[in-house]
């Protein structure tokens, strides 16, 4: 299956769209490849894309004034990424994204995406459900750091992202549920002391 194949694959999960809709909609895509340890993002751009990943882990985090980085998004295939702050208001991105692995992506630009909302009911219904979905995620993701322990916010992303273990590094993990990879560790040992 092509790139351009899972983005229509993917939409039609969604949204009913015929094939001329279809065309339409894959065309808006471009292809792209993705080296280990490029970054598609930096603070202080503009993110132009948004993108679709068909192949390869990528990661989105900011660093602290401290130096610390905190993972603020993972994505592997059939994920999303970007800086969405700075891609849908159009202003200089705050955090890096950078690809994990070697990585095969669509992006989508900014101007691509306005111009499918505004032609097609299908593909404005489309982009809002995938903007309710991310936030839902966002907001259980913040209910989450701020109500579980550690241990539980572990055991929950263990359960819903088990393929997750295997694709990011511990450090990566550890961020993104905002604990230290060394208390990550000790979780995955079981050596935390149950109260």
């Amino acid at each position: 299956m092509t790139s351009h194949d899972r983005i229509i694959s993917y939409i039609r999960k969604f949204v009913p769209i015929n094939d001329e809709e279809a065309t339409a909609f894959g065309t808006a895509f471009t292809e792209v490849k993705i080296k280990k340890r490029q970054f598609i993002v930096q603070p202080g751009f503009t993110p132009k894309h948004r993108y679709f990943v068909t192949k390869g882990a990528l990661r989105g985090y900011v660093i602290g004034d401290g130096g610390e980085d905190y993972t603020i998004q993972l994505a592997i295939e059939e994920w999303w990424i970007s800086d969405y702050n700075g891609y849908m208001f159009q202003q200089p991105a705050t955090m890096f994204v950078v690809a994990l692995e070697d990585s095969v992506a669509l992006q989508l630009t900014h101007e691509n995406e306005k111009n499918l909302k505004a032609t097609n009911p299908a593909f404005e219904t489309f982009f809002r459900i995938l903007a309710e979905r991310s936030t839902a995620g966002m907001q259980r993701r913040i209910i989450s750091n701020l109500t579980q322990t550690a241990e539980e916010r572990y055991r929950l992303f263990l359960e819903r992202y088990p393929q997750m273990m295997e694709r990011f590094p511990q450090y990566v993990i550890a961020s993104f549920l905002g604990m230290t990879t060394e208390f990550l560790s000790k979780i995955r040992n079981q050596k935390v002391k149950r109260k």
